[in-house]
């Protein structure tokens, strides 16, 4: 793989008031890494996922994780592991990176 370098994540990130439109960094068998942006008042709903890692960039809201609620602003970082049920609801603009793991790895 070549060494992938985005100097500036805002240049990818995309508002819209459809929904979130990420955009891929990368993708591979093993691995896919976006980026994301939530309209104030937009939700992603829970939904079942692979083990993956949520880094937010900018904004706040609310993560859903299984049955419990995180508020979240630009700095927070997420895990959750294979089976959880994740959602996402932006108070604010809310810019995040994802990064969904399929290697078979399992976390403590």
């Amino acid at each position: 793989m070549t060494t992938l370098t985005y100097p500036d994540w805002k240049e990818k990130i995309v508002y819209s008031p459809t929904g979130p439109q990420p955009f891929v960094l990368y993708e591979d068998v093993h691995l896919k890494v976006v980026v994301a942006g939530l309209v104030a008042g937009q939700k992603i709903p829970p939904h079942p996922a692979g083990q993956a890692v949520y880094h937010f960039l900018e904004g706040n809201g609310w993560m859903t994780v299984n049955d419990e609620r995180f508020n979240i602003k630009a700095g927070a970082t997420v895990i959750t592991k294979a089976d959880d049920s994740r959602g996402i609801e932006a108070d604010s603009d809310l810019a995040f990176f994802a990064s969904k793991i399929t290697l078979p790895v399992k976390l403590p």
